[in-house]
């Protein structure tokens, strides 16, 4: 089986619509796929109605991207097949959802400061109906030649976490994300917890509080993560009793990366599925 957790729709930072990212996996060969917008389950509907139109067996689950911060860290932590409808998650999920407008319009403006005719305007075309974030800014960035790629962008001359251009946003506590995740009857996996290209990582010692508090798992097998890393997150999740993830991180042109790069092992999809109460997966076959 071929199981990819972790991709983006242009419901938020990706380029494919939910529906054209449920096709393009089917057409990969993915068995199973999970759409994780960040901070919106908006292309959840979409994403659903194209699975009937498939020529192939596709099983979709639901979930999201939640944008954390630990101690000044920022992370990410996916959460699967939870109930979307929950009114606490819901309403944290539209708290930092909110407060990517107005971020983005300060990024502008420290982004003309420094020379650069980026606007709201363009950046509002690049990101269409998605909710604004920093690769729509750094997309625009690559069109004025200020930088080759997306990924060249975040770095500390613009959009990095300390970044010249860089400016805070609402970032929900990770243990807080952990116990809402699982109040909605979702599981919590740590996304790319070693990209340390990034910027700065959280440490073992944090991970291991998180474990505590009822994180689920590591997603270990991810573009940002080298081989000792991926190594080194295994042996972690091992040490604390985790589920280990692999998975694509695909943000269709807006990244290098494609479907199905890296993968999640049947075994640790099975124990996702069987620890969530919230919503179940979907298959293009029911």
């Amino acid at each position: 089986m071929l199981i990819d957790l972790h991709t983006h729709s242009a419901a938020s930072d990706g380029t494919d619509s939910p529906a054209d990212i449920v096709r393009n996996a089917a057409a990969a060969g993915l068995d199973v796929m999970a759409l994780t917008d960040h901070d919106t389950t908006r292309g959840h509907a979409e994403a659903i109605a194209a699975l009937p139109g498939l020529d192939r067996e596709l099983t979709l689950v639901t979930g999201a991207e939640l944008s954390c911060r630990l101690d000044g860290v920022s992370m990410h932590m996916l959460a699967y097949l939870f109930d979307a409808e929950e009114p606490a998650l819901l309403a944290e999920r539209e708290l930092v959802r909110d407060d990517r407008t107005p971020r983005a319009h300060a990024i502008i403006g420290k982004i003309q400061a420094l020379g650069v005719p980026v606007t709201w305007e363009q950046v509002k075309r690049i990101a269409g109906d998605g909710s604004v974030g920093r690769p729509h800014i750094a997309e625009a960035l690559v069109e004025h030649g200020v930088v080759a790629t997306v990924s060249d962008a975040f770095t500390q001359d613009w959009l990095a976490d300390g970044g010249r251009a860089h400016v805070e946003k609402h970032e929900t506590d990770p243990f807080e994300a952990i116990r809402l995740i699982k109040a909605a009857g979702g599981v919590a996996v740590f996304a790319h917890p070693g990209a340390a290209k990034r910027g700065q990582v959280v440490p073992e010692e944090s991970i291991a509080k998180l474990a505590e508090a009822g994180l689920d798992g590591l997603e270990a097998d991810h573009m940002d993560h080298d081989e000792a890393t991926r190594d080194r997150l295994r042996g972690l999740a091992g040490d604390l009793g985790l589920l280990v993830t692999g998975s694509s991180d695909y943000h269709g042109s807006r990244k290098t990366c494609v479907l199905g790069e890296h993968t999640t092992a049947p075994e640790a999809y099975e124990e996702i599925v069987r620890r969530a109460t919230g919503a179940r997966p979907l298959s293009s076959r029911a």
